[in-house]
């Protein structure tokens, strides 16, 4: 808390007018303690939210490396889910090298993600729809092979651990994640996925089948808000990764369409 221009002000007042300038100086000094304690708050919200983008684009592809050499190796599909997300977030090519550097640490052979994920934490701090974000990113990357193995089931558990995603979270995100990208490869035409388009539209909700319309469009409102990218941004989501995020608001949205089409039917 700021006191130097109340006491300076009191001071002054006390000097030139008694007990009467005494307060005064001290309401005067208090209105710039104020001023300046508001600068204050703003460049330190304008440097928080500077480094959170900086920790939080660094966390994502060093995780997203010990993701990919979780189970020995790293696959040709897991490489290219990696250049896929580079592709979305429109990374120049400075960044892309930065980011193909950071993910080439993140696999090297005993590389600790802990104080990583403890740093992320750190800076999130009560932001939970970050750590969600960051949570989807990294399975997109687990589940490029259509598989979570054991090995990277770990790599994920802490993820949760640190960032302080509980079980059923975890559980929910999830299972929507792997609809989500079901979801868009029917979208795409692509084949062999289990499970209908409208059922994979439930899971991308989260919502049963039987949800009533209110509880639908509840939750598709939630998600929407959750993944908007001009929120994200100034929740401290890194300005390139709007691209992903403008993504699952676009398969969001679909899926909601698909089911209101399927009800109206």
């Amino acid at each position: 808390m700021r006191w130097v221009g109340k006491v300076v002000g009191g001071a002054i007042g006390l000097y030139a007018g008694g007990p009467v300038g005494l307060a005064l100086g001290v309401l005067l000094g208090n209105a710039v303690d104020s001023a300046q304690s508001k600068r204050d708050i703003e460049l330190d919200s304008g440097d928080k939210r500077g480094v959170l983008q900086t920790v939080f684009f660094q966390a994502t592809f060093r995780v997203m490396g010990k993701l990919a050499k979780a189970d020995g190796r790293v696959s040709e599909q897991e490489i290219e889910q990696a250049r896929q997300i580079m592709t979305r977030m429109r990374l120049d090519e400075s960044q892309r090298l930065e980011a193909m550097r950071l993910f080439n640490e993140g696999k090297s052979p005993g590389f600790d993600i802990m104080p990583i994920l403890e740093e992320l934490r750190e800076v999130v701090g009560r932001r939970s729809t970050l750590s969600q974000i960051f949570l989807e990113i990294q399975l997109q990357t687990a589940y490029a092979d259509d598989d979570l193995s054991a090995s990277e089931q770990r790599v994920i558990q802490l993820i949760c651990k640190a960032l302080g995603i509980n079980t059923l979270q975890f559980e929910w995100i999830n299972q929507r994640i792997r609809a989500q990208m079901q979801f868009a490869r029917k979208a795409q035409g692509a084949q062999g996925q289990n499970g209908s388009r409208l059922d994979q539209a439930y899971q991308v909700l989260g919502v049963a089948q039987q949800a009533s319309d209110a509880d639908l469009k509840k939750a598709y409102r939630r998600l929407m808000s959750q993944h908007h990218p001009d929120k994200l941004v100034a929740r401290g989501l890194p300005a390139e990764m709007t691209g992903i995020a403008k993504e699952k608001t676009q398969e969001i949205q679909q899926a909601y369409e698909v089911i209101k089409a399927a009800r109206k039917a």
